[in-house]
């Protein structure tokens, strides 16, 4: 019995949130393997700011998504057929998987890892706290800008996928956390949940007085994912010689908005700022492991949102910008997954 593998294929580059219509929902056929190629069935997405990105027509490090092509998108697949003696059926897959309810790839085609049938932990955290986006953290931290005991640490959309995990390896480290969160009910969740020293929000109307309440020390580290207004307040914040962490600017991805040009601030603090993406470091496995046993030994929580259906994948990625979600957002693509 053949298999139909449906398929969402950008059809139009959105104009601010992602729409259903911007796409088309295709139905083909899985082909027959070729030697050397692997099936997998998809099992979860994980929704990340950087699929909005890749579907905008600019310079970025990877080329846009094209116009007929399946969007893009980091997943979970178990293999349900192999013709190559480096994957087994039942193998979990993790990488780039689509968006669409099969992937068939060749064992050559770099970018993916083969992992355990049972990995002993639940599948939405090898996207999540065991994943790209706890890889992220770790690596902003120890790495980019680390982070030294008794520090104080900010760390923007810190109820997030990134964040969240973020703000508790600061914990972790020895450093004073302060998170910045949208709304009362996330500001609780990083304090009283995830333990973080304070917490702010930017949704109030004295979100500066209460980041300037919250930092009465500076800032030695910030840890942003947000840019915009929220990052200016944080830099505003910084004591001479603070570090910065850029791992996002999540807040112009929809608008198209431009980052700030002034640079005064970096000039009068002698602060440093240095980007960085998970795919500079194709070695994880020092993250991994260290990931894994912290969330064993009960230092690091992980949360899932996950939500259902591959049809509903452009509405899904939406909820990263209005905030409806805590800690790492994914879609169940096969039901009994």
């Amino acid at each position: 019995m053949s298999l139909i593998n449906r398929q969402l294929r950008l059809k139009t580059r959105p104009e601010g949130l992602v729409a259903r219509e911007d796409f088309d929902l295709v139905e083909q056929t899985v082909p027959e393997l070729k030697d050397g190629e692997v099936l997998a069935r998809v099992l979860y997405l994980s929704m990340d700011p950087t699929n909005r990105v890749w579907m905008r027509d600019i310079p970025q490090y990877l080329p846009p998504v094209a116009i007929g092509e399946v969007m893009r998108a980091l997943g979970l697949g178990r293999v349900v057929q192999s013709r190559s003696t480096q994957y087994r059926e039942g193998d979990l897959v993790q990488g780039v998987t689509g968006w669409q309810d099969y992937l068939v790839f060749h064992d050559s085609a770099k970018g993916y890892v083969r992992l355990p049938a049972d990995p002993g932990i639940p599948l939405p955290t090898l996207l999540g706290a065991c994943g790209m986006s706890g890889v992220t953290a770790y690596y902003g931290l120890t790495d980019i800008a680390p982070v030294q005991p008794g520090e104080t640490l900010v760390v923007s959309a810190a109820a997030g996928a990134v964040g969240s995990i973020a703000g508790q390896i600061g914990k972790i480290m020895g450093a004073r956390v302060v998170g910045i969160a949208g709304g009362a009910d996330k500001c609780r969740y990083l304090t009283g949940e995830l333990g973080l020293d304070a917490a702010v929000d930017y949704k109030s109307a004295d979100f500066k007085q209460q980041l300037k309440a919250a930092t009465s020390d500076g800032v030695h580290v910030n840890f942003e994912n947000v840019g915009g207004e929220v990052m200016r307040a944080v830099l505003s914040r910084m004591v001479i010689g603070g570090r910065v962490a850029l791992c996002g600017l999540i807040s112009g991805y929809n608008s198209g908005e431009r980052p700030s040009d002034d640079f005064g601030v970096f000039v009068m603090k002698r602060l440093s700022m240095r980007g960085f993406l998970v795919l500079d470091y194709t070695k994880t496995r020092e993250a991994v492991q260290a990931l894994g046993g912290w969330i064993r030994d009960g230092r690091l929580k992980a949360e899932e949102t996950v939500a259902e259906g591959l049809e509903n994948a452009p509405v899904v990625l939406n909820r990263l910008f209005d905030g409806s979600h805590r800690g790492k957002l994914v879609l169940r693509v096969d039901p009994q997954a």
